[in-house]
């Protein structure tokens, strides 16, 4: 079983505290069944989380717009757990969502997965998205040192250019410093 679907399995077994309904879910392979779950009044989170998980794991885009709001939880493992469905969903749509996402700064609180996510899908927004979020980072006291890691991290993976002229205004950041040099390290030099 993969890693990711072993946690969300635990983690929803416990929310579902031993509703059959989570059993039925976990066994059912009709994919319109779990796209029905998506929709139907009165489902609890953690069924919906389910269907859209599995249903994003097979490559049915019917579970994107779930796996979007999911991605955007104020819970990070639920947020993790969308990032992994929507990374294998394969749905042209899912960089542009992430962007968004990464790059709004009234839940930047929650930008973390999103960001991580655009670097996995290594998609044009991805490069500009991190950019845009990292610099907003920059200011003096800002609360959000883990999503500035993670775009440092992520612009070093990607090794666009474009990125060298905000790695190296956060060097100036005592905190995102030495990311900053191992992420221009990776970044060819222009000549």
């Amino acid at each position: 079983m993969d890693e990711e679907l072993r946690a969300l399995t635990e983690r929803l077994r416990a929310e579902a505290a031993g509703s059959p309904e989570y059993e039925r879910l976990m066994a059912m392979d009709d994919r319109d069944g779990l796209a029905a779950v998506l929709t139907e009044a009165g489902r609890p989170l953690w069924a919906r989380e389910l269907a859209a998980f599995r249903l994003g794991v097979a490559g049915d885009r019917r579970a994107f717009e779930a796996l979007v709001l999911l991605l955007n939880h104020r819970d990070p493992q639920r947020c993790a757990s969308a990032a992994h469905a929507l990374a294998l969903l394969g749905d042209p749509r899912t960089a542009r969502a992430a962007a968004a996402l990464a790059t709004n700064e009234l839940r930047v609180a929650y930008a973390l997965h999103p960001v991580r996510l655009l670097v996995e899908l290594r998609a044009p927004e991805a490069v500009p998205a991190l950019i845009t979020t990292l610099r907003r980072r920059l200011g003096p006291h800002d609360p959000y040192r883990r999503v500035a890691l993670a775009c440092i991290e992520g612009l070093g993976t990607l090794g666009d250019a474009r990125a060298g002229p905000v790695l190296s205004e956060a060097l100036a950041h005592p905190a995102l410093a030495e990311a900053a040099v191992h992420a221009l390290a990776r970044i060819p030099r222009q000549r």
